[in-house]
């Protein structure tokens, strides 16, 4: 089949691409080769020979319309990518993300060219906080935490109705969506969008949630980029990792490889059809675990800066329920946690690491973010 694929010269884009090349497809990756991502926005020598490459923007209408003419499937992960950077550069990103799927779906509703099937990129930042349990009141949703017990140092969320303490659970689709940034609205707009019009021409969309996905290829000199290429490119160059609260907010963290497997299922099975998956690992890990593993890998002696400073907008848990994924799917991640940030940790080991992490710190306490 003809497969293209928006945002493939990317980390997630190019995985997916290689892994689609292997099994005989026709792959066009679509990428304009974002200088914050691709530093110089130089071809990436990772890049899969056997893909066809179009240097492209989302926004160019046109461009994209040539590169859609013939794609039987189209995987869409072009976005510009970053929670708090996306709460100042407002145009920039639902341009980006709102505006080029926009660009999309107007061109394969009225090319007179529709794909067998669409699906999209979705992400957790969209949930807000994840699903909790109150040992009183039950399953529930909190808010966003409120400033004035965060000064304290209270870290976890409250019962709305008690106020006791919540425990983090699982967080499945039905949970309600609740963006607390513009990045996270964004990617909402791109997954409600896209399933209204592949409901109403029939097109089969799939939105795939990503939760925090890691692996070789990650940019590591992008300081808006996942917390675990930040990290590691702070104890490459030898500097602490600075970490908000007291380190023991957790995320899903899944590796690249389960991410690509996810989305190959979803491409080939009839039951992904509509609907809507988280692609996690489905555990939670402790953001100061990270930084420990990252340096244990590299045997550096370096603690992470635990600065029990918060940013606003953070939530405290969210971590994955797979089992939608699961059953439908039959998505099992395989790779653990340690053994994927080897495997991370490897890889990166020969690659240049721009530690720019305070140059974004600096510009989030401009904006009053931190």
């Amino acid at each position: 089949m003809k497969i293209l694929i928006t945002g493939g010269a990317g980390f997630i884009g190019s995985h997916l691409a290689d892994a689609l090349v292997g099994r005989a497809h026709e792959v066009v990756i679509y990428d304009n080769l974002d200088p914050q991502v691709h530093p110089g926005s130089k071809h990436p020598a990772y890049l899969n020979k056997k893909a066809r490459f179009v240097r492209g923007d989302v926004l160019d209408y046109a461009k994209l319309k040539k590169a859609l003419e013939s794609a039987d499937i189209v995987f869409h992960l072009a976005a510009k990518v970053g929670v708090g950077q996306s709460q100042y550069e407002i145009k920039e990103y639902s341009d980006v993300n709102i505006g080029g799927t926009a660009n999309l779906l107007d061109i394969i509703v009225n090319s007179g060219h529709r794909p067998k099937k669409l699906l999209v990129a979705g992400s957790m930042s969209s949930y807000g906080e994840g699903l909790y349990a109150c040992k009183k009141c039950g399953r529930l949703k909190p808010d966003l935490r409120a400033e004035k017990l965060m000064k304290s140092g209270r870290w976890e969320p409250l019962c709305p109705r008690c106020g006791a303490e919540l425990n983090g659970l699982p967080t499945p689709e039905t949970t309600p969506l609740d963006c607390n940034s513009i990045y996270a609205l964004t990617k909402k707009a791109q997954e409600e969008m896209s399933l209204v019009i592949g409901r109403t021409y029939k097109i089969p969309t799939t939105v795939m949630r990503f939760f925090n996905v890691y692996g070789p290829r990650q940019s590591l000199s992008n300081p808006y980029t996942g917390v675990a290429a930040i990290f590691m490119s702070r104890i490459k160059n030898a500097n602490r990792p600075v970490i908000y609260e007291d380190g023991l907010q957790s995320r899903d963290f899944i590796y690249v490889g389960d991410i690509v497997k996810g989305l190959i299922l979803a491409m080939n099975k009839k039951s992904a059809d509509y609907e809507v998956f988280n692609l996690g690992a489905g555990r939670p890990v402790a953001i100061k675990a990270v930084a420990d593993i990252i340096a244990g890998i590299y045997g550096k002696d370096i603690r992470p800066d635990v600065t029990g400073r918060y940013r606003k907008g953070d939530v405290r848990h969210c971590f994955a329920d797979i089992s939608k994924a699961r059953r439908a799917l039959g998505f099992k991640p395989s790779t653990d946690f340690a053994s994927g940030m080897r495997l991370l940790c490897a890889w990166a080991y020969g690659e240049k690491a721009m530690d720019k992490y305070a140059l974004a710190a600096r510009e989030l306490k401009e904006k009053g973010l931190a």
